[in-house]
């Protein structure tokens, strides 16, 4: 029988509970085995393995009421089969490419691990449980809108439906049906089949628009960075977790000076000066502070010759006990003498290179200029301007066009040298032309934080949203489809480098940055995040809905539409199509995308393994 159908697949973690949930899902399972045997379920309750589905004809007669305008309900089913047909040609070349970049890139990616393909809470990594609600709600919005579409368009082309309901597992609702009968479906036209088919995604298409449109609207304008510095960690075995400082503090003042955001808290610290100093958390409690400069991570082979761990105390003499101090004491040297704290034990490393690290890649610009391909190399000057971190070398490399020669120099192997370079072509991250190295977050390949806090950039995510807030990526975001599509990476956006924490939503703990504002605050701060959370993840589940039942292969929406309109193709050809032409490009398609699929998500495992 032909189902029009969306169901969301379940994974279970592997965690110290797995024989515990095991043991349930085992005795649920030989609950329903057993009421079925003894004819106890109700007739409009069927079981397919553990599953439930409950089948129900009510609301039929709403649906016919509402398919009464049928020109109207067509005309907007035809423009949803266009967006169809194209997502689905995007959605083939995507898979298609992900998988040949997966084996051209056999490293799997924390991205690429099956569990984090699951849009399930607590299971993928990026989801964290207090998200549930939200995800939640959104996947059931999702589902009823799904089926509904595809309801109503049934009724629109005449269409008998036989039943709708719920998949069930246990008491979570992980799917939804619209059972079309048979012989009614036969009969209706190609057309009619094919908006029948791609109704469903069309709704789920106008449910992201609109949840969209409210949050970027009313609702992100509804809410406020809240005051302080937001903490988004806290390096082990720093001075800041030494005093007790955690992840979602907000510092808001430092011996007593106030901090009204992330920028303040440097100067505060450094107005400080050394010693300790009294840090006020959340405008309700003080802890006492060591003021130092840690290093919180070095990558291997790092040519600054410290070690995690180390607490930087000053250099050539001058003491410092922040990042802008340090930057400020190095100036325009590019090695300098680090007095450093290792292990209680005060040292010094003379003739440190104080730049960008970057790995010169094997063909690049760098590497034709004559600088060894795989090696590190610590930038410290770049077309004339000095480098001191990477963040400074990258807000350069954008300055210059390919083709453009210019200077590179610094340190290899503890020896300064230099390159003139032929810029490649022009780099889709930076939009000049590429120089030819893998770049390296830090200071010469060495992180280092303000007592060992790393900073939540609150303001950006709140601008991203639509909020009244400061972003730096305005000129992506500042169109509707251009903030949509930002929005979906939000939950994974760490992985790609752009943010350094991933957003799933004003949740686990990260709404102690922001507050209410405006006419929504007497709401109360808590019901204004729900709101949020909810359109958030009703936006994002729904285009993920909408994409996925867009991928050209059964049972798939995208597979029907594939079909239906593989013989809307083949019926205008100067020849009798036949079902097994039909059948041959649908089931190549179909296969094509299985095979990119789990090449996609196994094929690094595998290739690295």
């Amino acid at each position: 029988m032909q189902h029009a159908t969306s169901v969301a697949l379940l994974e279970l973690p592997i965690s110290g509970t797995l024989t515990w949930i095991l043991a349930g899902i085992a005795a649920y399972w030989l609950a329903v085995v057993l009421l079925r045997q003894q004819g106890l379920l109700p007739d409009y309750v069927n079981t397919q393995g553990p599953i439930l589905t409950v089948h129900t004809k009510r609301g039929r007669d709403f649906l016919d009421w509402l398919a009464g305008p049928k020109r109207f309900w067509r005309a907007c089913a035809n423009l949803g089969v266009g967006i169809s047909i194209v997502v689905m040609a995007s959605m083939f070349v995507f898979l298609l490419t992900a998988a040949i970049a997966a084996g051209r890139a056999p490293q799997p990616s924390s991205v690429q691990q099956p569990t984090n393909v699951l849009v399930i809470p607590g299971v993928n990594e990026f989801l964290p449980l207090s998200a549930t609600p939200g995800i939640v709600f959104g996947l059931l919005v999702g589902l009823v809108v799904h089926e509904g579409g595809h309801g109503l368009l049934c009724r629109v082309e005449d269409i008998d439906i036989n039943s709708m309901g719920v998949a069930m597992f246990a008491l979570l609702p992980i799917g939804a049906f619209v059972e079309p009968d048979h012989e009614s479906s036969r009969k209706a036209s190609r057309g009619g089949q094919t908006r029948m088919f791609a109704a469903g995604v069309t709704f789920n298409f106008v449910v992201t628009i609109i949840a969209f449109a409210l949050l970027f609207g009313p609702v992100a304008g509804a809410i406020a960075v809240a005051p302080g510095a937001a903490i988004g960690g806290v390096a082990p075995g720093s001075p800041a977790d030494a005093a007790g400082i955690q992840p979602n503090d907000r510092i808001t003042a430092v011996e007593g000076q106030h901090v009204e955001s992330n920028d303040d808290l440097s100067d505060r610290l450094e107005d400080a000066g050394s010693g300790t100093v009294t840090v006020e958390l959340d405008d309700e409690r003080t802890v006492e502070m060591q003021q130092s400069l840690p290093v919180t991570a070095t990558i291997d082979g790092a040519p600054v010759g410290l070690e995690p761990g180390d607490l930087i105390l000053a250099v050539d003499g001058e003491p410092v006990v922040t990042e802008s101090g340090f930057f400020d004491a190095v100036g325009e040297s590019e090695t300098v003498t680090l007095t450093v704290n290792r292990d209680g034990e005060e040292t010094e490393i003379a003739d440190a290179p104080i730049g960008s690290a970057v790995q010169i890649s094997g063909d690049g610009p760098l590497a034709d200029a004559g600088a060894p391909g795989g090696e590190l190399f610590v930038i410290t000057e770049f077309d004339g301007e000095r480098t001191p971190s990477y963040s400074h070398l990258e807000s350069l490399l954008g300055s210059n066009e390919p083709g453009d020669e210019v200077v590179v120099a610094g340190y290899l192997g503890g020896e300064r040298v230099s390159y003139t370079v032929t810029l490649g072509e022009r780099s889709e991250r930076t939009g000049g032309g590429t120089v030819g190295f893998y770049g390296i977050q830090g200071i010469s390949g060495v992180d280092v934080n303000d007592g060992g806090l790393e900073l939540y950039p609150a303001e950006e995510y709140l601008a991203i949203l639509g909020g009244d807030a400061d972003g730096s990526f305005g000129h992506v975001t500042d169109s509707f489809l251009g903030k949509i599509a930002f929005v979906l990476f939000l939950p994974i956006v760490s992985v790609v480098e752009l943010l350094p924490y991933n957003f799933a939503g004003f949740t686990g703990g990260i709404e102690n940055f922001y507050q209410a504002q405006g006419p929504l605050a007497g709401l109360g701060d808590w019901t204004v995040f729900a709101v949020a959370n909810l359109l958030f993840w009703t936006g994002w589940i729904n285009v993920q809905l909408g994409f996925f039942n867009c991928i050209p292969a059964f049972p798939l929406d995208g597979g029907h539409i594939l079909r239906t309109s593989t013989e809307a193709v083949l019926s205008r050809l100067p020849f009798d199509a036949t079902r097994g032409m039909v059948r041959v490009v649908t089931t190549t398609v179909g296969i094509t995308m299985l095979v990119s699929f789990l090449f996609m998500l196994f094929g690094p495992q595998l290739l690295a393994g």
